[in-house]
């Protein structure tokens, strides 16, 4: 029963920490000072976690092209490789993949920050000046998660199905145009909406679960660690739960 109430206090806290960072979002993109720290979120969001999403994404589609065309050849199917891949990638590898490295890099660092802060009663010190910890801290983060997750999540799915591409020509002896071809004909744009909205609602979801582990820190720098912690597995559970729920909805 403990655990419940726990799981469901736990669910309730995340639930005020959304709805505070929604509240700031315009005030976010109105206020000069706050579009500068937007822009700081922005370039740490999304330039840094290109590195990371490059090799990822560029290796998932290498991974997907061998693996699919493999089972193809037997059947002398090859020419649909490139839909096959581009159509995993965009429903669903593109959003998923972009999510995790999301959440490893950048959510664990949004909960390791504001945990910090949190302990060293920086956060007390902020509602002591009357400056709302949601809109100085938390809003700038989450609504950069929220804008640069699907512009990644594109990024990969591009990157990847041409990583695909290259394994089908060395490897399967599929023509790189016909791989294109076969590709572009196959992804609609429900397919494209569909992985755009996984992809901002992971964002979300990932700004959300670790500011809210952030700012719930306690117990000094253990409590931090456990925070940044949990942030990842919450965040990835997250990730797998609301995937299958927008694909649910979507494809019936």
């Amino acid at each position: 029963m403990n655990a419940l109430n726990e799981i469901l206090s736990s669910v309730g806290r995340t639930g005020l920490v959304l709805v505070r960072a929604l509240r700031y979002f315009p005030s976010v993109l109105c206020r000069s000072d706050a579009r500068h720290d937007l822009l700081r979120q922005l370039y740490a969001t999304g330039v840094r976690t290109l590195p990371v999403l490059t090799v990822v994404s560029f290796f998932t589609g290498m991974i997907l092209a061998l693996q699919v065309g493999l089972e193809l050849r037997r059947f002398n199917q090859e020419i649909y490789l490139g839909a096959a891949v581009m159509l995993t990638l965009i429903r669903e590898m593109a959003p998923f993949s972009c999510g995790i490295c999301l959440a490893a890099c950048v959510g664990s660092a949004i909960a390791a920050e504001l945990g910090t802060m949190k302990v060293n009663d920086e956060i007390d010190a902020l509602k002591v000046m009357g400056i709302p910890p949601a809109r100085f801290l938390v809003a700038p983060r989450v609504l950069a998660l929220v804008l640069m997750a699907p512009l990644l999540a594109f990024y990969c799915c591009i990157l990847g199905t041409i990583g695909g591409g290259l394994v089908g020509n060395t490897q399967l002896g599929v023509d790189f145009s016909q791989y294109m071809t076969s590709a572009m004909s196959m992804a609609g744009e429900k397919d494209l909406f569909v992985g755009l909205l996984k992809a901002l609602v992971f964002g979300l979801a990932i700004g959300v679960v670790s500011a809210k582990e952030g700012l719930d820190t306690s117990r000094g720098a253990t409590g931090v660690g456990k925070a940044t912690q949990r942030s990842v597995i919450v965040s990835f559970l997250s990730i797998l739960v609301f995937g299958y729920m927008i694909t649910r909805m979507c494809y019936r």
